[in-house]
């Protein structure tokens, strides 16, 4: 699958290591049909705020937006030390510390995706991370839609690079002359920058492997189904990929479910995909047992989960695996993608039975912390010792008992 995506990803990638900030702008030229010059990669800070277009009213929501996913995610902060367990001569805790650069990528595209500045910036400036750095695909203009640099500006993004796809995780895994290297690489993107991250994963981290949207409803006939459906479409609209689920208790309601979504589909400015995504990407299960429903819910792990039923906590505690969940009928999913707080990078694909949406904890790192008194040393020392003999590991038995020899000289 993707074999030749993947073949043209690994010959960016090597261009790239290569040569530099040459690769960047040949691939930018023949992919994006973009000529670039070495000095215009990187996107000057006065010129952030330039043409964004936005009017007063739209500046205060997306500053009220930021204002939501700081306090969420300042939320979440651990103490920078934590000790874990003290008692007779050990000290054992862990301690977090930010990671130093963290690179991000926007999509690009005539729909700029403000809000992933926001949710993939944010987090990582709550976490400490000393430099954060943008990279997006320039418009056919030559230039990053200025919708993105105003976002940027304002969650105080400290580089913007007007390069995408796989050649611009490349720059962010590698370095070149113009873009140094990062720690961590984070943001959505087509085929060939998810098929970059995974390749470069090992020299940087990355946050996941992101696939199409997904979103799934339980529900049931106390739901107006106009309701439903604009929910179900909320993905579909997103990718012909995208996946859309409905699980109800009765089959006439799944009907007029059917019936509605097709109607309303046809008065949709984004019809085309929303057709194919609902063609091939979308199934309704119409169960009535409770057990029934979490095994289908934990067995598909989606991206996005709402329970609109009236009492949502009583199916919570059966759910293990979904990216983001919501409850009641009265949070929809746009919520979570452009309000609420929590970051919209979510895992995809049923990657939700093993990682979790990105937060500040995704830009954390955790250290071990270990103590021993001397007193307490002497107590554990020979079976350590003799622990590590077991492995066939003499210097590190002998690390522990060379110590013991000191000890004893001292008390003589």
């Amino acid at each position: 699958m993707f074999t030749k995506e993947r073949e043209a990803v690994l010959d960016i990638l090597k261009d790239i290591q290569k040569k530099g900030d040459e690769a960047l702008i040949n691939n930018t030229l023949k992919w994006d049909k973009v000529s670039l010059s070495p000095d215009k990669l990187k996107i000057p800070a006065k010129d952030y705020h330039k043409g964004s277009g936005f009017s007063d009213e739209m500046k205060n929501i997306l500053k009220s937006s930021k204002q939501n996913i700081e306090e969420y995610q300042s939320s979440l902060l651990p103490d920078s030390s934590h000790v874990l367990n003290e008692k007779e001569g050990v000290s054992l805790g862990l301690r977090y510390t930010p990671m130093d650069r963290v690179g991000v990528y926007i999509p690009g595209g005539t729909a700029p995706l403000i809000s992933t500045v926001l949710m993939t910036v944010i987090p990582a400036k709550i976490a400490g991370v000393k430099e954060v750095v943008v990279v997006s695909p320039p418009t056919h203009e030559g230039k990053i839609h200025p919708a993105i640099t105003y976002a940027c500006d304002l969650c105080g993004v400290d580089e913007v690079y007007q390069v995408g796809g796989a050649q611009a995780i490349g720059a962010l895994a590698y370095g070149t002359s113009t873009i140094k290297p990062v720690d961590k690489i984070v943001g959505p993107g087509n085929v060939y920058v998810a098929l970059a991250k995974k390749e470069v994963f090992g020299l940087v981290d990355i946050d996941m492997i992101a696939g199409p949207s997904e979103i799934m409803l339980v529900t049931d006939e106390k739901t107006p189904v106009d309701w439903v459906v604009c929910d179900l479409m909320s993905q579909a609209e997103h990718d012909p990929l995208a996946a859309s689920y409905l699980i109800c208790s009765q089959q006439n309601y799944a009907e007029r479910v059917i019936e509605s979504f097709e109607k309303k589909m046809k008065e949709m400015p984004r019809r085309e995909i929303i057709e194919r995504s609902w063609e091939n990407h979308a199934g309704i299960f119409v169960v009535e047992d409770d057990k029934k429903l979490a095994k289908i819910v934990n067995a598909l792990a989606p991206e996005h989960l709402q329970l609109m039923i009236d009492d949502p906590q009583s199916l919570l505690d059966q759910v293990k695996h979904a990216g983001a969940i919501f409850l009641g009928r009265y949070a929809p999913e746009p919520l979570g993608d452009y309000w609420a707080g929590p970051s919209h990078v979510l895992p995809t694909s049923g990657a939700a039975k093993f990682s979790s949406p990105l937060s500040v904890m995704s830009f954390l790192k955790t250290s071990s912390l270990i103590s021993y008194t001397p007193e307490a040393f002497e107590k554990v020392a020979l079976g350590v010792g003799a622990f590590a003999r077991l492995e066939g590991l003499e210097a590190h038995a002998q690390s522990m008992e060379i110590r013991l020899k000191k000890k004893k000289s001292e008390s003589v």
